[in-house]
């Protein structure tokens, strides 16, 4: 992947060429920011350039031994970790590299944009939740300890590296601090503060924001067929994920069953139908961890664009239809008096899903609080 291939990102582009004509390569370097952000497909592209033995003064050439491998994420220098756990497939000891044609393949095919649900989904994970173990790290180390086949850097991209198991860290922190030479490792992740301070310390920053709607709506003409129209009310829903917009441009809805979920969810808390909570419970836990956690951050959202409309901020509410009419009705019901505390239990519920913990026990402990929240004042 070559950085002309990656819209926007401008500063970052020119903060990292730069590195690498002044031979200034931090060995370990943090690429974090919010889901669909464009972090893996600016790793790659950078790792690219930073091997490409023909690169111009802004890009790599693409067509060198090198790119060439590269851009078939083939390269015998190049080494991915990312969160696994068995499947069907593999149910003994999963380590990244067992999954690395999977991997290929769903890089390739979404151009690196793509979330942690994407991934379990294309692996098979089902309801497990990945994580980056012991093992993995132990593979890194053995990996670096031979010299590099080809190329003046051996690059490392450990991607969420959130999901590191705490008891795995420990057995990376030596080689992140004092790697062998012309070694570059890139780690990617979502949440800063998910990750071991022991790590961040030896790591450089590169930070990630969301991207500009203009950025949006060029990414979405330049890689899809889409109208200008269309990418304008991409752009409109997306919010700065360009993970969102490739999804809606896929199944052409946006957070639909989430929407509806919550919707249900409000009234019969509202109604205090407590027989038809339990039923809703039982649905919400059968949909597996990840889209429980997709399912509490669309709550988030909804509850923040409920406040705007409260508060005659409409022209920062993204949403339409009969989610835009949802939201209009029921934004009465969100206030001062309990926003906050919606807020925070809807965080706690993802943590708490996050970390295992009972999705049927989480969302109706969740359910019998909102009841009583819905009637503050």
């Amino acid at each position: 992947m070559k950085f002309s291939d990656i819209i926007g990102r401008v500063e970052i582009k020119e903060r990292l060429i730069r590195s690498v004509k002044e031979n200034r390569v931090s060995h370990a370097q943090l690429f974090l920011g919010p889901e669909g952000s464009g972090k893996l497909a600016l790793a790659l592209a950078y790792a690219q350039y930073i091997n490409c033995t023909h690169r111009t003064s802004d890009d790599s050439c693409g067509v060198c031994p090198s790119c060439t491998k590269y851009e078939k994420l083939a390269h015998p220098d190049l080494h991915f970790v990312y969160p696994v756990a068995k499947t069907k497939e593999i149910d003994d000891k999963p380590l990244s590299k067992l999954f690395i044609a999977y991997w290929r393949e769903l890089v390739i095919k979404k151009k690196a944009v793509f979330n942690q649900l994407d991934w379990h989904q294309h692996i098979g994970l089902e309801n497990k939740q990945g994580i980056i173990n012991a093992e993995d790290c132990n593979e890194i180390i053995r990996t670096l300890s031979y010299k590099s086949y080809e190329s003046e850097y051996k690059v490392v991209i450990i991607w969420m590296v959130e999901k590191l198991f705490h008891s795995a860290a420990p057995k990376i922190l030596k080689i992140l601090e004092e790697p062998p030479e012309k070694t570059l490792f890139i780690l990617i992740a979502e949440k800063s503060e998910l990750i071991l301070p022991t790590i961040l310390s030896r790591t450089q920053l590169v930070k990630f924001n969301r991207l500009s709607d203009d950025e949006i709506t060029a990414a979405v003409i330049s890689h899809t067929s889409c109208t200008a129209e269309e990418a304008r009310k991409i752009k409109y829903i997306a919010d700065g994920n360009l993970t969102t917009a490739v999804r809606i441009i896929e199944s052409g809805e946006f957070d639909q069953a989430d929407f509806e979920t919550f919707r249900t969810w409000m009234r019969l808390c509202f109604k205090r139908d407590f027989a038809e909570i339990l039923k809703l419970t039982n649905d919400f836990t059968k949909l597996g961890r990840e889209n429980q956690k997709r399912f509490f951050n669309y709550c988030l959202k909804a509850t923040r664009f409920c406040l705007l409309n409260r508060f005659d901020n409409p022209e920062q509410i993204r949403s339409e239809g009969d989610e835009l009419k949802f939201i209009r009705d029921f934004s009465p019901f969100i206030n001062p008096a309990n926003a906050g505390l919606l807020n925070d239990a809807f965080n706690e519920a993802h943590y708490h899903i996050e970390r295992n913990g009972s999705a049927n026990i989480i969302f109706l402990d969740l359910s019998i609080n909102v009841m009583r929240w819905l009637k503050l004042k």
